[in-house]
């Protein structure tokens, strides 16, 4: 491996920090859901409440919807300079909880930094890294976001024994983690496409409007629909698996807290094990149409089987394993590369911010929604839901891939732009250290 690519390598892994705490933040919220409900005698509405205002939902789309426009305006390295302080202002506040404001003000400051902090990520990790080894990258990316809930189920599990207090000490690793991750990203440079682009807007005296510039293109409207049609129907499933399946798995199918979390652990163990050796092993040399659909279809047959066979061990094991799997090579990596990919600099994270505000606005909607629908309906119904969300995913998905395999950031955007619309690229690539050539 070269120079380059060992540098890249380094600073890849020091900002997918963030998507470590982004999911481990909501598997840590979702492993002692149970927990806070009884300690505090928390209400279903208490409960959907949480889910709708914490990383998982609205509190993250808050934060991407401000966190985007600002990495676009001040750069990708002001986010890392000040995002993680206050995620560990949310996680101590989460941990040192004695009521249900507290614990709902940890949750959201907590959902606030993440969401501020996943768009300059993605495109910071997209702007640094060569036309062949982008979806590498973002899967590695995508890795580290896989292993937030691995590591975080696993110590539930560890920790279950001592009840609350298991979960208090699993946001204080969450918090300690917040640290590192600031030191680490404090110390990046800033994205050389960023600073190119800056530059050439303070030589032509152009100053783009955040959301003026990314509306008034059909481009950009067609990009913003199959983008969000894609991550939104898949995210509304993941979502609320993310923050209400251990729940789920112990009011509907009446496991315990441990097995629950240890049911859990093992699902993402399958998905961190397929976003490594699936997507950052082959998204730059596979056929993303076919690799896309593979994905999506994997995680529609394994929601037919949980729904529809009874929620025994046998289909909790096949749950586990399929939807895993399709976790790695799903949505949310093929979104994270192509949202990267499909927009100019200028624009390139205020896109991303619009877009997971939408998709987290609606998993904060849904997070609502479901509970009532658990509670009210049955498991099956609630399913069944499910299913329809990943059958739109999957279809939008298949039908309108774009291409852009093995194409520089600047090639995709001139062919889908124009030379003179794209301008602000300058006819530049970026090597895996960033460098200009």
């Amino acid at each position: 491996m070269s120079k380059e690519k060992k540098e890249s390598v380094g600073s890849t892994i020091a900002v997918s920090i963030t998507n470590f705490l982004d999911s481990g933040s909501i598997v840590a919220g979702a492993s002692g859901l149970t927990l806070w409900t009884k300690a505090l005698g928390l209400s279903s509405f208490q409960v959907g409440l949480l889910g709708a205002l914490s990383a998982n939902a609205f509190g993250s789309a808050i934060g991407a919807l401000i966190g985007g426009h600002l990495s676009d305006k001040y750069g990708r390295k002001v986010i890392y300079t000040y995002d993680m302080v206050v995620y560990m202002l949310g996680t101590a506040i989460v941990a040192l909880s004695v009521n249900f404001p507290m614990l709902l003000a940890g949750f959201l400051i907590t959902g606030i930094a993440v969401g501020a902090g996943v768009p300059a990520s993605w495109t910071y990790i997209s702007e640094t890294s060569q036309s062949d080894d982008r979806a590498k990258n973002i899967g590695i990316s995508q890795f580290a976001w896989s292993l937030g809930p691995a590591i975080i189920f696993i110590a539930g599990t560890l920790l279950a024994p001592i009840g609350l207090m298991g979960n208090r000490l699993l946001f204080i690793f969450l918090t300690i983690v917040a640290f590192i991750a600031w030191r680490l990203q404090s110390k990046l440079d800033e994205s050389p496409v960023w600073v190119e682009q800056k530059q050439l807007e303070k030589a032509t005296g152009e100053k783009p409007h955040p959301y003026r510039d990314l509306f008034s293109n059909v481009v950009n409207i067609k990009t913003l629909l199959f983008l969000i049609g894609v991550y939104m129907f898949w995210n509304l499933v993941a979502g609320a698996m993310g923050f209400f399946m251990p729940f789920v798995y112990e009011t509907a199918g009446g496991l315990t807290n441990m097995q629950a979390n240890l049911l859990q652990a093992v699902l993402w163990i399958f998905t961190a094990a397929a976003t490594y050796f699936g997507f950052a092993k082959y998204g730059d040399k596979a056929n993303h149409r076919i690799f896309f659909f593979v994905g999506a279809a994997m995680a529609v047959v394994s929601w037919v089987v949980l729904s529809y066979a009874g929620m025994n061990w046998t289909s909790l094991w096949i749950f586990v394993t399929v939807w895993g799997i399709s976790a790695g090579i799903g949505a949310q990596a093929w979104y994270a590369l192509w949202a990267t990919e499909l927009f100019p600099t200028k624009y390139r994270a205020g896109s991303q911010g619009v877009m997971f505000f939408v998709v987290r606005g609606s998993a904060g909607i849904w997070s609502i929604i479901f509970p009532t629908i658990l509670s009210t309906m049955g498991f099956k119904a609630a399913g069944t839901f499910m299913i329809a969300l990943l059958v739109i995913s999957l279809v939008i998905g298949t039908i309108w891939t774009p291409q852009t395999r093995g194409k520089s950031l600047e090639q995709i955007t001139d062919e889908r732009y124009g030379k003179d619309d794209s301008a602000e690229m300058t006819h530049t690539d970026t090597s895996a250290n960033g460098s200009v050539k």
